[in-house]
């Protein structure tokens, strides 16, 4: 089968290779016996995976391997007692291996796909839905009515946290770094839209401030971030997009009266079997409702999966960035 393979830690421009190897066994890492393995429709493209490529993400596997945390497909083989058969739609996390014809998934994290949404909406919905709503409402204690603000809200993360935030009665403010990605973060329901090179913070108190501030980017935005906040708000801090480790002087949280949280959701995740179901039964319902849409950004073709993860790296990715395999 046709696969792409991180073959030396060399970054975007030079790691990946596409290759033919063989069709994967059923079995993952994350689970005893074996998983699913997935016809892949569309494969998702993320920061994680542009960290791969330079030996910087903390899923470091022997090299050459095949990188891809989340896909979209078929049912090509299900394991016994599994709710799902041969040619089922899914969504499915795999953590690894998701750019190929074929991969394999535990069943626990392979859920059907819903018909109102297709295959590169699919790719979409794991890594990005499923960390938003843990940040949101397991880790941010996310209240009807509160104020939501999100950094990099034109991108995957933040398309995503813009929706479920919605979704859960929350008011929405979202900091992008061109009009495309306005009019992105607008579309994914944005209540308001402000620019970051611009004074955000100022503009957000004037707006009442945020009880949370959604933030995968870190950097130098983030002891703003903490100033945007009402008292008692939250930081939810996802990743680290900019590249840099903010820190924080705790005083401000102690003067403040406000957290910063953590929202690691893969580490948290992996060892919750039922923890996922509730958070895919809960995102079914927002689906359903039509609060949940992934939104597709570039999408492009297996072997041009260097192409995707270079703009993610440069910081160009508005919306969901997409592999079409099939």
């Amino acid at each position: 089968m046709k696969a792409i393979q991180i073959t030396e830690l060399t970054g975007p421009a030079s790691a990946l290779q596409l290759v033919e190897i063989d069709e994967p066994q059923p079995t993952h890492m994350l689970t005893p016996g074996h998983g699913v393995v997935v016809d892949v429709k569309a494969a998702g493209v993320s920061f994680p995976e542009v960290l791969q490529s330079r030996g910087e993400y903390q899923i470091k596997p022997p090299l050459p391997f095949v990188p891809g945390s989340e896909v979209a497909g078929l049912v090509h083989t299900a394991p016994e007692g599994s709710s799902l058969k041969a040619g089922d739609r899914v969504a499915a996390f795999c953590l690894v291996g998701g750019f190929a014809q074929l991969a394999v998934a535990p069943a626990y994290f392979t859920f059907p796909l819903p018909e109102q949404l297709d295959f590169q909406q699919g790719a979409g919905l794991i890594l990005n839905y499923h960390t938003a709503y843990f940040a949101l409402h397991t880790r941010g204690r996310l209240q009807i009515g509160e104020t939501v603000l999100v950094h990099g809200a034109g991108g995957g993360i933040g398309t995503a946290a813009l929706q479920v935030a919605k979704g859960l009665g929350a008011q929405t403010i979202a900091v992008v770094s061109s009009d495309e990605k306005a009019q992105i973060a607008s579309h994914a329901g944005a209540d308001h839209v402000l620019r970051s090179s611009g004074s955000w913070k100022d503009e957000a108190l004037e707006l009442g401030g945020a009880d949370i501030v959604v933030d995968p980017v870190g950097g130098d935005r983030f002891l703003d971030s903490l100033r945007s906040l009402k008292e008692g708000g939250r930081v939810l801090v996802i990743g680290f997009a900019e590249g840099s480790i903010p820190e924080v002087r705790v005083n401000r949280l102690l003067l403040n009266n406000v957290d910063v949280v953590g929202a690691g959701w893969g580490a948290y995740a992996v060892s919750k079997r039922q923890y996922v179901a509730e958070v895919a039964t809960a995102l079914s319902g927002l689906i359903a409702a039509g609060h949940v849409r992934p939104v597709v950004g570039a999408q492009f073709p297996l072997e041009q999966a260097a192409e995707a993860l270079k703009l993610i790296d440069g910081r160009g990715a508005a919306g969901k960035v997409v592999l079409d395999v099939a």
